[in-house]
């Protein structure tokens, strides 16, 4: 497996180089890969957002925030990280379409509570009530606080699943996300907005990003790549699709 170095793209061109990888992967250009990031403040919008009256609301309140409003193409609502966050992109080549989605869920949850757990944090794989973007495969912290959202995108040839982990620095992602959803007339709970930090003030997000590497480097050795200049050039059109 390759692991992408970050190349230091604004948060939308973060999310726009998944997809361009995920093309690269679906077209024999790479094997498996993997990118490990600490994203900008960023609100990620989903699909279904759009669609709700109060959508320009909620960009005008990611904004005010210092959060970078941004339409991903993956499934689920609103979801919000920053640089206390780690974003996991994982690509592999596949060639069922549509198939074996919930096993991914159910197998990246359950692998990512392990690595939680391995280094003292009360990991739990399920859905809090009133938490933002739910999700069954949530993984939450002592049932309190959501603290890894997962989603992923099947294509034809690939899939790429993609994981957020909030580890520090708490207010912003509570604060960003009680305007957004305020503004999209989601209910939801704010206590389960928060981080990995409020329940385990030990940990650093350095620290979180070591064991995810060292899980990544057991399973699937990590060979360091960079972007090719064929996806640095369609980089740009992907990024048009994220904008808002």
């Amino acid at each position: 497996m390759t692991s992408v170095e970050t190349i230091g793209l604004s948060p939308i061109g973060e999310l726009a180089f998944a997809r361009v990888l995920l093309e690269s992967v679906k077209h024999g250009r790479r094997g498996a890969t993997l990118r490990i990031y600490r994203p900008a403040p960023t609100v990620a919008f989903g699909a279904r957002d759009r669609f709700l009256p109060g959508f320009p609301a909620a960009i005008e309140a990611a904004r005010e925030h210092g959060f970078t409003p941004a339409l991903r193409s993956l499934g689920g609502r609103a979801a919000a990280y920053h640089p206390g966050s780690l974003v996991i992109d994982h690509i592999e080549p596949s060639d069922a379409f549509i198939k074996d989605t919930t096993a991914r869920f159910t197998g990246f949850g359950q692998d990512y509570v392990e690595v939680l757990r391995g280094i003292g944090i009360d990991a739990r794989l399920g859905e809090i009530p009133g938490e933002y973007c739910p999700g069954e495969h949530s993984v939450n912290v002592a049932g309190r606080i959501k603290a890894i959202g997962t989603a992923q995108r099947v294509v034809s040839g690939a899939w790429l699943f993609s994981s957020s982990v909030i580890v520090e620095d708490p207010d912003p992602i509570r604060s960003v996300l009680t305007d957004v959803e305020a503004a999209l007339g989601v209910e939801w709970d704010p206590a389960t907005g928060g981080s990995i930090s409020e329940v385990h003030p030990e940990m650093t997000t350095d620290t979180v990003a070591e064991a995810f590497a060292a899980y990544y480097e057991r399973s699937h050795p990590l060979t360091p790549d960079s972007p090719t200049p064929e996806e640095l050039e369609a980089l740009p059109e992907q990024i048009a699709k994220h904008v808002l």
